[in-house]
């Protein structure tokens, strides 16, 4: 039996965006509540609650509006792949389609950098997207409960988010 075509959610952007956070595709806790980085164990929300000064815990459209006020756009690499679970190194790469930056970028001509949230994300990107050359791309720690990190470092690492 094959896996289901699983599809992604659309960017969460506004014209004030000046960067852009993007995981590689939506959890399968994500899928089912339909928000980005629903796992409560995932770092996600705490770390950007203590960059920006809004309680995590926060009703979901409260978060969004929240990083939101401070420029920062969210979207994953891709709109669409094959996966078992919610693994990044489940994801079937013959399935995989990104999306449309090229676009993105087009419309949204203020972001100006883009943080990948962890290696896979990165990785596809490189792999699937061309660079835009008036954009500068960062690598930060994977807040996934899967990357071992003392959160303390993982904060620490993020904090360049809020000097952008």
């Amino acid at each position: 039996m094959t896996t289901p075509l699983l599809e992604g959610f659309p960017p969460v952007v506004d014209d004030a965006a000046r960067v852009l956070i993007l995981g590689s595709f939506p959890s399968v806790l994500s899928l089912a509540t339909r928000q980005y980085y629903a796992n409560p164990r995932n770092a996600f929300w705490p770390i950007t609650g203590a960059l920006f000064g809004f309680d995590a815990q926060a009703p979901y459209e409260i978060r969004l509006g929240a990083i939101q006020s401070h420029g920062v756009a969210l979207w994953d690499v891709l709109c669409k792949c094959r996966r078992e679970g919610s693994a990044d190194s489940r994801i079937d790469p013959k399935s995989v389609l990104a999306n449309d930056f090229a676009e993105l970028l087009a419309n949204y001509r203020s972001i100006t950098r883009v943080y990948f949230n962890g290696q896979a994300a990165a990785t596809l990107f490189r792999r699937l997207v061309a660079l835009d050359a008036r954009v500068g791309y960062q690598l930060l720690p994977s807040t996934s409960p899967a990357r071992a990190m003392p959160p303390g470092r993982k904060l620490d690492a993020w904090r360049v988010i809020a000097r952008s």
